[in-house]
């Protein structure tokens, strides 16, 4: 199969996702909804915002570790937990 017309899946928040191969995290979350990671001290949502890992806006877990959404490359079988989905 042509890598162009991969996909692969991966789990966030617990739900099966299927994006194209190559794509960030941070990508998949806009693909997968709204890209919202987390949730600011004072309840306002978070995304991704410079996509260079400057702002840290992006924070989420990647198979336990903390990890920036948007210098992270989706691979098969990975798991990707927000904190906005767990409301922290």
């Amino acid at each position: 199969m042509n890598s162009l017309n991969s996909s692969i899946e991966f789990s966030l928040n617990g739900q099966p996702q299927r994006v194209p191969a190559g794509v960030t995290v941070a990508a998949a979350l806009y693909l997968a909804g709204s890209g919202i990671t987390r949730i600011s001290v004072s309840g306002e949502q978070r995304a991704a915002f410079c996509g260079m890992g400057i702002c840290q806006e992006c924070r989420v877990l990647i198979n336990g570790q903390r990890r920036l959404a948007c210098q992270t490359l989706c691979v098969e079988g990975m798991a990707v937990q927000t904190a906005a989905a767990a409301g922290t």
